[in-house]
């Protein structure tokens, strides 16, 4: 018992000498203190409620062209928000100068702000039972003290890999790199003041390629927390010439009704129309064609999706949402019922509901699968269409109709046949969600929403 207590005191002892090593510790320790001092200066001045949040962010950018150096950027950015709340009315400010003078100033004015709008039954702080006083530590942070030197290494790494994999790739439109560090706290006259800190390091490339007349071009890109979950320079640069080859003496399609697959990289926008449709903003204001869907059939049964916000590492994990509020495992659909609606506080009160955490919005949806990889999904739609690219906006959310500018491959038996492009894609939300036949497992685990390529049993696809 005794050697367990001691190790136990090592390991307290470490870490904290580590927080103490690292400046973002401190810094965040300084903000929390700014946040402090704003909203007790918010308080003598007469405010019923008050917030404040800041997310900085700091690090490093390059790219380069052909192997020469376009940019060298260090960033540091970030400013402290503070909304107060007199009685019914909200006044907001922000500053990125945390002196006291300046801090003085910022509640000042919010202040002022909140005399002139108009009163609001709604406006407020989440409620004190909903926010999440002792945040878990998520494993966020890993900083890579990485030089701009080798962050120009792997951009270079990357083009030489591309254009040295075949004589068909003629070009670079460039390979950039990032490592960044921020901290993220926030504060409200409830008594929660809490902070922490998260990294972010991504390396992208893109090529063009040729064969006779026509020019193709695509990319590739890795992103993590951590510097070890990164792909290779060579595996960015690899995959990028193979994206750009594939697309090469593309064709167009006949215009027709179709089963269409989009691959898992571009899967998770259909899930972002969910996001924004069964949002709190869209459903006050009845901009939604998911209006009184709760409980209801809006996606296929094969459909499922869990929320995850505390993966360790995560690329969207988060303790508690941007109003403080914790975050925690849900059920989004349930054999394509929807669970829930995804509501801050304000959106919350007007439909007479309770904040679900959503804030700032999601936290790592794992869409659940049904199929094999890829592959097996093309075999199982045997002949259609493989879209690998999504252009323009034509989404409405209020009415759910959906036309896309796309491209991909044409399928049949089965196998991959050509490359197309030049065709659009179009539907309703409603129609595309329900129909839904099979999800695959090769997920993409770059985004906060996690899913394999999905297969859609028939859409409207016009080309010539």
């Amino acid at each position: 018992m005794l050697s367990l207590l001691f190790l136990f005191a090592l390991l307290v002892i470490y870490m904290s000498e580590k927080h103490n090593l690292d400046p973002i510790f401190k810094q965040i320790s300084e903000v929390e203190t700014a946040v402090a001092q704003v909203l007790e200066k918010a308080k003598k001045l007469g405010a019923t409620s008050a917030e404040a949040a800041m997310s900085s962010t700091s690090g490093l950018s390059v790219s380069t062209r052909l192997g020469e150096v376009e940019t060298i950027e260090f960033n540091q950015d970030g400013a402290l928000g503070i909304s107060v709340y007199v009685g019914n009315r909200k006044g907001s400010a922000s500053t990125s100068d945390l002196s006291p003078k300046a801090l003085d100033l910022v509640v000042t004015k919010a202040i002022e702000i909140a005399k002139y709008t108009s009163e609001d039954p709604f406006n407020g702080l989440a409620d004190k039972g909903l926010l999440e006083f002792t945040p878990a530590d998520l494993d966020l942070y890993h900083p890579w003290l990485v030089t701009p030197e080798q962050g120009i290494d792997f951009c270079k790494q990357a083009e030489e890999a591309a254009l040295n994999s075949d004589s068909r790739i003629v070009n670079s439109d460039g390979a950039s790199f990032s490592s960044h560090q921020g901290l993220r706290v926030y504060g409200n006259s409830h008594g929660l003041i809490s902070g922490f800190p998260r990294t972010r390091h991504s390396l992208s490339c893109m090529v063009i390629g040729q064969d006779g007349e026509q020019m193709e071009r695509d990319s590739a890109y890795t992103t993590s927390r951590l510097q070890n979950k990164l792909k290779t320079a060579n595996e960015v640069g690899l995959e990028a010439a193979t994206e750009t080859l594939a697309k090469l003496n593309s064709r167009k399609l006949k215009t027709g009704k179709m089963p269409v697959i989009f691959r898992a990289d571009i899967a998770s926008s259909l899930f972002g129309h969910l996001v924004s449709a069964i949002g709190g903003g869209s459903l006050y204001r009845k901009s939604s064609f998911l209006l009184d869907s709760l409980g209801t059939q809006v996606f296929s049964s094969l459909v499922n999706i869990e929320e995850k916000p505390h993966i360790l590492q995560g690329m969207a994990s988060s303790p508690f949402d941007s109003e403080g509020v914790r975050t925690q495992d849900c059920t989004i659909l349930k054999n394509g019922e929807l669970q829930t609606y995804l509501l801050a506080s304000y959106a919350a009160r007007k439909l007479n509901m309770t904040s679900t955490g959503h804030a700032g919005g999601i936290h790592n949806w794992l869409v659940k699968s049904t199929d094999g990889e890829l592959a097996q999904l093309i075999k199982t739609m045997g002949t259609g269409l493989l879209v690998t690219e999504l252009m323009g906006q034509g989404v409405n959310i209020i009415t759910g109709d959906y036309s896309r500018g796309a491209a991909g491959f044409w399928v049949e038996n089965g196998m991959i046949q050509y490359p197309v492009s030049e065709i659009t894609i179009a539907g309703n939300l409603k129609d595309i969600f329900k129909g839904i036949t099979a999800i695959g497992s090769d997920i993409d685990l770059r985004g906060s929403v996690q899913t394999g390529s999905i297969l859609v049993e028939q859409m409207q696809v016009s080309g010539e």
